[in-house]
């Protein structure tokens, strides 16, 4: 047939959706073995739609990365991805939200059939692996499960594409290179690094000076104060110092880059001025796309304590605790959370020249006839 005559073909609900594969998929374990378990229908329904949100969760995460990995990304399409991002928060508020259906399944309905269910695990989710090694989680900062590499549960083909997927440049990889290409940190002769540090620098002898001729703070306080705001600094320093810097990159502490990181900070200081609102916007994306998936693994984690208390999982991991783990340290854009830290009040913030403020902002010149 050809695509002419495919395109002028009827198209019907029910075989465009496929619906009798999908509704032919679900065959539970406690039925073939002639012993009926009611919830376990909806154990294998939910689970198969957390896959289909998955796959779009892939297909979107693919599309952006793929506009990402030109180096010379148009700026207009900073509005699609934005767009498919918070796509994939809102698919995820669903995962969320689909942990409350589960939960209407009591611990004694699941253990009508769990014993039915082993070795299977949640863990042998292969998409879900997939969007965490394309946001740029990589297997080295994995917590072990069972003491075993994430991928030895798949077939050589899943093998394989997880393997393909670590070589290509993460979500995380393309959005520090798209920092790194902020034009605005060196502009004529306005350098935004020093002239931030001075700002910081300023703030805090004002707040120094505060505390020491402060008359409701004894001299052990004024102290202890004076010590926290020094303290700040330091922090502060090892953030703009670019050796020092370096040297939190290769303990691991941070994983962007410093240029990338100290973009990060200018676009979060100046987020009013019209060029930088879309790139604060898609900042603030990231991280509430690495906030759900956080807040998702914790309400799994809190979902498993309450249906199976500290029993095993049915893979053979810890259960909750190998859960709750995962969420406290599978983070991945933590550095752009981590600028909120280096913020500084609007009031204290390097006037901009004037020919920068012009390029930050939306104008034109009016020509009269």
């Amino acid at each position: 047939m050809s695509t002419t005559e495919k395109k002028n073909t009827a198209v019907h609900y029910h075989s465009y959706l496929e619906l009798d594969k999908i509704l032919d998929a679900q065959h539970p374990r406690s039925v073939e073995l002639g012993i009926p378990a009611h919830d376990e229908t909806l154990f294998i329904i939910l689970h198969q739609v957390y896959e289909l949100w998955f796959k779009q969760i892939i297909h979107e995460l693919d599309s952006v990365m793929e506009m990402f990995e030109d180096d010379l990304i148009d700026e207009r399409e900073i509005s699609t991805v934005i767009h498919r991002i918070g796509r994939i928060i809102e698919i995820q508020h669903l995962l969320i939200a689909q942990i409350r259906v589960m939960e209407t399944m009591t611990p004694l309905d699941f253990l009508e059939f769990r014993n039915y269910l082993f070795p299977a695990s949640g863990f042998q989710s292969f998409q879900f692996r997939m969007v965490e090694t394309m946001m740029g989680l990589r297997r080295e900062q994995r917590v072990s499960y069972n003491n075993q590499q994430f991928d030895l549960d798949f077939e050589e083909k899943n093998r394989n594409l997880l393997h393909k997927a670590e070589q290509r440049r993460s979500l995380l990889q393309l959005v520090n290179e798209w920092l790194e290409r902020t034009p605005f940190l060196e502009i004529g002769d306005f350098h935004f690094a020093p002239a931030y540090d001075r700002a910081v620098k300023h703030m805090l002898a004002t707040e120094k000076e505060t505390i020491e001729t402060s008359e409701l703070l004894s001299p052990e306080m004024k102290a202890m104060r004076i010590k926290m705001v020094d303290d700040t600094y330091a922090y502060f320093a090892s953030v703009l110092d670019k050796n020092r810097y370096a040297e939190l990159q290769a303990q691991g502490k941070v994983k962007l880059s410093h240029r990338a990181t100290v973009a990060a900070l200018l676009i979060n200081l100046y987020r009013d001025e019209p060029i930088l609102q879309m790139p604060f916007r898609l900042l603030s994306l990231v991280m509430d796309m690495e906030e759900a998936f956080t807040t998702w693994r914790y309400r799994h984690a809190q979902m498993v304590m309450r249906m199976i208390g500290r029993k095993t999982g049915t893979g053979g991991s810890s259960g909750h605790e190998y859960l709750n783990e995962t969420a406290q340290k599978h983070h991945i854009f933590s550095d752009l959370m981590n600028i909120s830290t280096l913020l500084i009040p609007r009031s204290d913030l390097p006037k901009l020249p004037d020919d920068l403020k012009l390029k930050l902002g939306f104008h034109f010149t009016a020509v009269q006839s």
